[in-house]
């Protein structure tokens, strides 16, 4: 049985992992530009927990795939979960001075780069996936339109926009569900389905990974709702109680902690459901399921 110690240490060796093909697709550059190489670097290699491609690459190894046929992918998400993470940031929209405890990269470099670097991430995502030459070039056109849609204006910048009309405003849990399915959940889907889809997936299972992947993306951001309230800034790398500042409805102004606590439950057992029977290696399903426990357990 995997501890959270062992959990802990296997992730360490993923982000490792991830992070030598991020340096390498982020490689700086000695020209007139060499800054926005910098700012785009900086916040990608700020301390990210790498969720979304650890998910990405662990799902097509349960599903039978190569892991090599995924990791352009897994850079890629990772790399547009960072640009929302800049643009989230700004004075416009949160107005967050610290990220991971480090300057957010609008206190570092400057506004206008900071938004520079947002989008040269995002286009240096879909740069990176168009060069895919491995063995399932059909399905990588499909993985590319997944991603697209996942980021885009029907999934999390759908979800954003929907955030910042609700601030101020009583919205019902519906709305709530719907806001979190789409500006953290649509993502945190993707990472889940791109990778059962290039790791060989018929439309059943992917349907079932879509399934999990949506439980796990809700109790993650009730977790996420909890910390902002009881969590502890100096572990957070952020300060606590922003969605009070900014008037935003979250699970737990909905429903109340006992009752968002006990959600995270419901969600963690339904999407064990899911992945019973599910792929062909069970090593990466009992490791899906004990990272799913580790995220919604964090403190950080």
């Amino acid at each position: 049985m995997r501890t959270m110690n062992n959990i802990k240490e296997l992730l360490k060796e993923q982000i490792k992992f991830t992070d030598g093909y991020l340096d390498k697709y982020l490689a700086e550059k000695d020209n007139p530009q060499n800054i926005i190489y910098k700012a785009m670097r900086y916040s990608v290699f700020a301390g990210g927990k790498r969720l979304r491609p650890i998910l990405m690459m662990n799902t097509c190894k349960m599903c039978g795939g190569d892991v090599n046929e995924v990791i352009p992918f897994a850079c890629a998400l990772e790399m547009i979960h960072t640009y929302s993470l800049i643009h989230d940031d700004l004075p416009a929209m949160d107005n967050d001075d610290l990220r991971r405890g480090m300057p957010t990269s609008h206190i570092k470099f400057g506004e206008a780069t900071a938004i520079l670097a947002g989008d040269a991430l995002l286009n240096k995502a879909f740069e990176v996936v168009s060069q895919y030459n491995g063995n399932n070039p059909q399905r990588a056109i499909k993985a590319m339109n997944m991603l697209a849609v996942s980021s885009g204006t029907e999934g999390m910048i759908g979800g954003q926009i929907v955030d910042m009309e609700s601030e101020g405003k009583d919205i019902t849990l519906d709305e709530l569900k719907y806001l979190h399915l789409n500006k953290t959940g649509a993502i945190i889907r993707s990472a889940c389905t791109v990778g059962a889809l290039m790791g060989g997936a018929n439309d059943g299972e992917i349907k079932a990974v879509d399934e999990f992947a949506q439980n796990l993306g809700v109790a993650f951001q009730i977790q996420d709702d909890l910390l902002d309230i009881y969590g502890d800034e100096k572990v957070l790398g952020k300060p606590v109680g922003s969605d009070d500042r900014n008037d935003k409805k979250t699970y737990v102004t909905v429903n109340g902690v006992s009752k968002s606590k006990s959600d995270i439950i419901g969600l963690t057992n339904e999407a064990y459901k899911m992945l019973e029977g599910l792929g062909s290696d069970d090593n990466e399903r009992t490791f899906l399921k004990a990272m799913f426990g580790y995220l919604i357990s964090r403190d950080n």
